[in-house]
């Protein structure tokens, strides 16, 4: 068979070297020629925020950061960005950080730095996500992909290893997903495959030695792999699911993707059989799913969404907001039945079928 695809890359500057961020970022910011600088950060992350923005001209730090991006916080960050004039916007955080500076660059066009210090991947894609009630818009535009993005694996240590293993197992899920997503090729395909590898060696090292830059650079990595295999691809089954879930009944992002991802890729991966392969030789296991419950042993990952918040009244009612927005590409028929079934063991915390 022939060879045949089309393959677009997306423009950014990565920096990637522990312990240099504040002099990356005010690289990057003089390179933007920026001199009214927003800075977005939790309260949580100011500390660390400060120090790696302390050669910046910073006009602004804003801290309302809140997981989902509701279109209100949105909102009053675009007005503080007009208010204060600023010329450009720096994230320093995990997701819901970088995805409320997405939300302000969205409407002004200002440009974003991210200064990630989770594993969410956020900062490589052009996706934004805002959600409004019970429900969670996503769309796809040029303006939000960050700049440029510092990655300095030393702002990862002082992550919780439970909330590293679930970071890391939701940029995973960006590898897996992007196997049989809508536009997915045979360079995302081979980006998401060494992702997978370099998060299967990098998560248990972290686990092992929280402390240690090792198996946080390696995990790093792989976590920026999957973001940029995640932009190119698309939104494959997991991510719609995932979408419907966090938007409609807000549970926390990261340990409902971990939650989810083994439920989807037993769906899937028999319906998928070279995608099945390339993930089982990226773990290095006999088989996709047995590599991954393997991988998920090891870090004593998450297991079940009631764990999270999720009712099992709720189930019912997910299968009819998920089923519409089933992408055509999944490998597996999605049916009312299979779906409610992935959701109950997923709620459970079964082993997947």
């Amino acid at each position: 068979m022939s060879l045949h695809f089309e393959h677009e890359t997306l423009g950014q500057r990565v920096r990637f070297a522990s312990q240099s961020a504040a002099g990356g970022l005010a690289e990057e910011v003089g390179l933007l020629g920026a001199t009214r600088v927003m800075v977005i950060a939790s309260a949580a992350e100011a500390d660390l925020a400060k120090k790696v923005t302390a050669d910046v001209p910073v006009v602004l730090v804003h801290d309302e950061v809140v997981m989902h991006v509701p279109v209100a916080v949105a909102e009053r960050a675009r007005a503080a960005a007009a208010a204060h004039d600023v010329d450009a916007v720096v994230s320093v955080g995990g997701g819901s950080t970088t995805g409320l500076a997405k939300a302000v660059a969205l409407t002004s066009g200002l440009p974003v730095i991210a200064v990630p210090t989770t594993y969410a991947g956020s900062e490589a894609t052009n996706v934004w996500g805002l959600s409004e009630g019970a429900r969670k818009t996503t769309g796809v535009d040029p303006r939000v992909l960050p700049r440029a993005v510092v990655y300095d694996a030393s702002l990862m240590l002082s992550l919780p290893v439970d909330l590293s293993v679930a970071s890391g197992l939701n940029a995973l899920a960006h590898c897996v997903d992007s196997m049989w997503a809508p536009r997915a090729d045979p360079i995302n395909t081979a980006l998401a495959a060494e992702g997978m590898r370099a998060l299967d060696v990098g998560l248990p090292l972290v686990v092992a030695d929280p402390a240690g830059l090792p198996g946080r650079e390696q995990a790093l990595y792989g976590a920026y792999l999957s973001a940029v295999a995640f932009a190119s691809a698309g939104s494959g089954l997991h991510h719609k699911i995932c979408h419907v879930l966090g938007g409609r009944y807000d549970l926390p992002h990261a340990p409902m993707h971990a939650v989810v991802l083994p439920h989807v890729l037993a769906l899937n991966a028999p319906a998928a059989p070279e995608a099945e392969r390339r993930i089982a030789t990226a773990f290095g296991s006999a088989t996709a799913l047995g590599g991954l419950q393997a991988l998920q042993q090891r870090l004593d990952a998450p297991r079940a969404l009631r764990d999270y918040g999720f009712e099992e009244s709720a189930i019912s009612d997910a299968v009819e907001a998920i089923l519409p927005v089933v992408p055509e590409s999944n490998p597996a028929t999605v049916t009312p039945d299979n779906l409610m079934q992935l959701l109950r063991s997923a709620w459970i915390g079964a082993d997947p079928q």
